[in-house]
């Protein structure tokens, strides 16, 4: 499972000319699910998000977490985070997990980490426009397979 993170002032995600997730500071999190996640990988991922501690304190050094500044978390689905382009030109994503296998594991990190902060979402599979508006800038990547 992977993940990237970024530290946002706000962030939304718009399906059909509809806003059906908006946050204010936090995390926007694109979540991809590859074939064989199970989960722990989505228990490791859903642990890191909420004890990441990249937002800043008095001393304005990244040692607080999300927790910490009771911010909040859009998380969306994105397949093609498991794509794999060392060869030719066009991207193969026979990486990522199946629809329903992802969808499963997405809908169950989200859960989980509904239990400690508030937390919307895009659709899945849906076309979406995501509109991020990132702190810092702030961008990290999680790989629960531990890769980078």
């Amino acid at each position: 499972m992977r993940a990237v993170v970024q530290r946002v002032k706000h962030s939304s995600v718009i399906v059909d000319e509809e806003v059906v997730g908006k946050i204010g500071p936090g995390f926007m999190v694109l979540l991809g699910v590859e074939k064989g996640d199970t989960e722990k990988d989505m228990t490791y991922i859903a642990d890191k998000l909420l004890g990441l501690r990249i937002f800043e304190d008095e001393e304005e050094k990244m040692n607080l977490s999300i927790q910490d500044v009771n911010g909040e978390m859009l998380i969306v689905s994105q397949f093609t985070l498991l794509a794999d382009c060392r060869k030719g030109r066009r991207p193969s994503f026979s990486e990522a997990a199946r629809p329903d296998e992802a969808n499963d594991l997405y809908m169950k990190l989200v859960s989980y980490v509904k239990e400690s902060v508030n937390v919307e979402t895009g659709v899945f599979q849906a076309d979406m426009q995501v509109d991020i508006c990132n702190d810092g800038p702030v961008t990290v990547m999680l790989d629960s397979k531990k890769r980078f």
